[in-house]
């Protein structure tokens, strides 16, 4: 399922992209992704946590709205950060 599904605009997520190019903002944002399950990934409290935390590092204003997007498309997707195989798949999502 594609993150437009979500009401994500792909101008947010091409601006993202390129911010995360930055080796020093990759890194921020890798180091608090880190050590992150599976459980945490599907609690709402966590991931909007994250989100507000990821797009403060980002430089991202986001809307309440999109906030809210971002956090049920994350959920959605019900990741696994141990399983390779979802890894992959969000990255090629987001190539």
């Amino acid at each position: 399922m594609s993150y437009q599904q979500y009401g994500i605009s792909p101008q947010l997520v091409a601006r993202i992209k390129l911010k995360m190019k930055n080796p020093a903002v990759k890194d921020r944002i890798k180091n608090m992704i880190n050590g992150i399950s599976k459980h945490e990934l599907q609690d709402t409290s966590v991931v909007r946590r994250l989100v507000r935390n990821a797009s403060g590092v980002l430089g991202e204003k986001l809307t309440s709205t999109q906030e809210d997007q971002i956090v049920k498309f994350v959920i959605a997707q019900k990741i696994d950060p141990s399983n390779t195989f979802h890894l992959i798949r969000l990255w090629g999502m987001f190539r």
